[in-house]
This record gives C-alpha cells, sequence and structure tokens, in this order.
C-alpha cells in the first residue's frame, strides 16, 4: 500500500504500508513477545481436521447431514487462519527526500495492527502531512536518523 502525499511547506512524502509476516520486536512489547512459534498452531489445526475426517468417517450413510452444518465445520476451521491473517503487524513508513533549500531528507516509522487500522492511520497521516508539513509528533509514526 503506497500514498504521495505533497506537504503544506512543498515536500513530496510517501507513504509505505507493508505487512510483516513475523512480529516486529519493539522495546516497548519485548517481554510480551514470548512466542512457541507456529508449531502449537500447526498441531491444533492438525488434531481439528482429524477431528473432523473422523466425525465424517463414522458417520452411518442413513444420516443426512444438513448443509448448515458442514457450513459450521468449514468457518470453524478457518476462523483462527483468517483471524491471524487480518490481525497482522504492518510497518508504516512516511519519508521525503527533502530538497536541496532548506529540508532535510526525513523518514518516520511506526508499525500498526490490523488492516483497517493501517488504512485509518495512512489516512491520518496523509492528513497530518498535508496540514502541518510533517507527520503527528505524538501519533504512531516516530522520526528515525
Amino acid at each position: 500500500m503506497n500514498r504521495v502525499v505533497r506537504g503544506s511547506d512543498g515536500r513530496e512524502w510517501t507513504i509505505r504500508a507493508n505487512l510483516e509476516w513475523s512480529n516486529p520486536i519493539v522495546v516497548d512489547e519485548f517481554e510480551h513477545d514470548v512466542n512457541g512459534g507456529s508449531t502449537p498452531a500447526i498441531v491444533v489445526g492438525a488434531a481439528l481436521a482429524a477431528l473432523v475426517v473422523v466425525f465424517i468417517a463414522w458417520t452411518p450413510a442413513e444420516v443426512i447431514i444438513p448443509s448448515w452444518l458442514i457450513a459450521l465445520i468449514v468457518i470453524a476451521i478457518l476462523f483462527f487462519p483468517i483471524r491471524w491473517v487480518l490481525h497482522r503487524p504492518w510497518t508504516l513508513t512516511a519519508s521525503t527526500p527533502g530538497d536541496a533549500d532548506e529540508n532535510p531528507p526525513e523518514t518516520w516509522v511506526g508499525v500498526v495492527r490490523g488492516f483497517i487500522e493501517v488504512r485509518q492511520e495512512v489516512s491520518q497521516v496523509a492528513r497530518h502531512i498535508e496540514l502541518y508539513a510533517e507527520p503527528d509528533m505524538n501519533g504512531r509514526l516516530q522520526p528515525t536518523e
């Protein structure tokens, strides 16, 4: 997701949002970032799939399985992977090459979780750049050196 915005001082800013497939380590969240990896999710998913296969295999031929039950099982299987993808962290970067006169190049970086939150944050950053010539110092993006 890329967006180009012209600041109130005339500089052109590029706002980029990149989906992170691994959790970036943030100093504030370091203690809570202890993770067992993807192995527990794979084991639980395999166990759930095995239970569904056993459920289907042991069902007598005379039993009519309603379509809503099949839909419910599919939704239960897909719920957590879809939730996982939708709540991945995104890295937001707002950068400008500056200009030759008086404005040096700047880069602001931050992390946002969730697709909808990313779209909202990109809009807020773009609006703030249009009005004040740089991202909000009290927002999620922070300047880097």
